[in-house]
C-alpha cells in the first residue's frame, strides 16, 4: 500500500525461505524434493519497457551468478506454465543427469560471460539479443523445424537440469488484484511485474551433476566447502603429524580452509576419499617426503600432481 506512485519504482523485492511443496515424485536427492530453499525476486515498473528493462538486468544477473557458482548455464526459451506471461526463460545446465530434453545451439557455449564491472543501468538488451539470437529452447518450446536449420555441427540434444527460471507477465496479476500506482500524467495504471527464482538448495545437486567423474565430486573454487584436503599418510608418527601441523597452520593463516585427514587408515582409502570429497586441491604428507622436506599436491580438476618442497607446496596453493 506504501506504493502509489512511478516515483517509486522501479521496485525489486526479494527473500530467500524454505518452501515445501507437495511433490508427486520426489527424486534425485535434493534436486527435486518436498522441502528446497529457494530464492524469489519480484520485480514491478510502471511500464512494460520498463519491466523489461528489469528483465534484462536480471537475465544478465543471472548468468554472472552462474558463472561465479562454475556452472555454464544456458538460457532457454521456456513455457510459463500456470505463472503464465510472455516471456519466459530457464537456464540450464547440461548434464546426462538432466531431468529434461534440451535443445540449442553449440554457439552458445563460446559466449562470453558479462564481465564483473558491467553497468546494470545501462541499456543490457544488446546482451540479452546475443544470447537470445542462437536457437535454445527446453522440450516445451521446442520446434524441430527451426532446430533443424542449424548445421549438424552445430546442434546440441542434450538432458538439461534447470537451476533458474525467469518471467515477465506483465498485468497478469496487477490487474486484478488492483495494484496500482500513478503515473506521470496523473491517472492510475496497473504495474507491469516479473519473477525470478532460483533453487538454491537444488544448486548443490545441480553442480556435483555437472562437475564429476568416475572418482567422485570436483568442486569449482568458488563454492568448494573446502579449498584444501591435507592427507597425512601416516598419522602417529611424529615427524609426520608435525610436518602436517604446519602445512595446516599455514595455509590456515592464509585464510585457506582446509579439510584435515589424519585418521588411521590405508593410504589407498585416503586418496580415494579425498578424491570423492573433490576439494580443489590435495596435500599430501608421508614420511618418505618428510625426510626430504617434500610434499605432494594434486589439483584435483586435472589430477595433476607435483612434488615441491615444503615452501614452494604453501605458495602454489596460495597463488592458487
Amino acid at each position: 500500500a506504501y506504493v502509489s506512485s512511478y516515483r517509486a519504482l522501479p521496485l525489486n523485492l526479494y527473500h530467500i525461505q524454505w518452501k515445501f511443496r507437495d511433490e508427486v515424485r520426489p527424486r534425485f536427492g535434493v534436486m527435486r524434493g518436498r522441502e528446497f530453499l529457494m530464492k524469489d525476486a519480484y520485480s514491478f515498473d510502471v511500464d512494460r519497457e520498463s519491466a523489461r528493462a528489469a528483465y534484462n538486468r536480471m537475465f544478465v544477473a543471472y548468468l554472472r551468478t552462474f558463472d561465479r557458482l562454475g556452472l555454464k548455464a544456458i538460457p532457454m526459451r521456456a513455457d510459463s506454465g500456470p505463472i503464465g506471461g510472455d516471456m519466459s526463460h530457464e537456464f540450464i545446465i547440461l548434464a546426462a543427469t538432466g531431468e529434461s530434453e534440451v535443445f540449442c545451439s553449440r554457439d552458445l557455449l563460446d559466449l562470453p560471460i558479462p564481465p564483473a564491472d558491467i553497468d546494470f543501468r545501462s541499456d543490457l538488451s544488446p546482451i540479452v539479443q546475443a544470447w537470445t539470437a542462437h536457437y535454445a529452447a527446453t522440450d516445451e518450446k521446442h520446434d524441430p523445424a527451426a532446430f533443424e536449420k542449424l548445421p549438424e555441427d552445430r546442434r546440441i540434444t542434450a538432458r538439461g537440469i534447470e537451476v533458474g527460471h525467469i518471467f515477465y507477465f506483465g498485468t497478469k496479476y496487477s490487474e486484478p488484484m488492483g495494484a496500482k500506482v500513478t503515473g506521470p500524467d496523473g491517472a492510475e495504471v496497473p504495474v507491469h511485474m516479473g519473477s525470478y527464482g532460483i533453487g538454491v538448495s537444488r544448486l548443490v545437486g545441480a553442480i556435483i551433476e555437472a562437475s564429476h567423474d568416475e572418482a567422485g565430486i570436483i568442486w569449482p573454487e568458488s563454492v568448494a566447502p573446502f579449498h584444501v584436503g591435507l592427507i597425512n599418510l601416516k598419522a602417529g608418527d611424529a615427524k609426520v603429524d608435525a610436518a602436517s601441523e604446519q602445512v595446516y597452520d599455514r595455509l590456515t593463516k592464509a585464510g585457506i580452509a582446509v579439510l584435515y585427514d589424519d585418521l588411521d587408515q590405508r593410504a589407498g582409502a585416503k586418496f580415494a576419499t579425498m578424491d570423492l570429497i573433490g576439494l580443489p586441491w590435495q596435500v599430501i604428507v608421508g614420511p618418505k617426503g618428510v625426510e626430504r622436506g617434500e610434499i605432494e599436491i594434486k589439483r584435483r580438476a586435472t589430477g595433476e600432481r607435483e612434488t615441491l618442497s615444503a615452501e614452494a607446496a604453501m605458495n602454489r596453493i596460495v597463488a592458487g
